[in-house]
């Protein structure tokens, strides 16, 4: 029950992460000898729309460096083809589910940083939201702070 925009933007995120193999830590290697099947649970519920792609990003970034996601972090996006970090819908929805998950940042595309005035102030107390414009600056903040950190920025510079 995966969209058509869902399924667009699996592909632009390991589309991404393979351009960007060198600077998060990837060997380009993994790419040829793996294959990649995303499962979004929840399979009764439709699934749809760009959202996702930041998530999706971060978690292929996640896997192929071998760097963790941090468990506090949530996170909503579009992606492009060249990393810039796009507006979404439903802000206050989705702050809501991260403050009811017990996330501590949530991290936002910068463009949606206007929308936080329809975010209840519970949700503004509980939660960091972090706003980005690229998937460089999400991964800054979603990925764990440990010594593949930082030998991805080392193999970026």
């Amino acid at each position: 029950h995966i969209g058509e925009v869902m399924k667009e933007s699996v592909q632009a995120a390991l589309s991404l992460v393979r351009t960007r193999a060198n600077e998060i830590g990837a060997k380009p290697e993994e790419f040829r000898h793996n294959d990649i099947h995303v499962h979004v649970p929840a399979g009764a519920v439709p699934k749809d729309g760009p959202s996702a792609g930041v998530a999706m990003f971060t978690a292929l970034a996640s896997l192929f460096s071998n760097t963790p996601v941090r468990s506090d972090v949530a996170m909503t996006g579009e992606i492009t083809l060249r990393g810039l970090v796009l507006p979404i819908g439903g802000l206050k929805e989705k702050s809501l589910g991260a403050m009811r998950a017990g996330v501590s940042t949530v991290i936002i595309p910068k463009l949606n940083e206007k929308d936080l005035v329809d975010v209840p102030a519970e949700a503004k107390e509980k939660l960091k939201f972090v706003p980005v414009e690229n998937v460089d600056q999400v991964l800054d903040v979603a990925l764990e702070k440990n010594n593949a950190t930082a030998e991805r920025k080392l193999a970026a510079s």
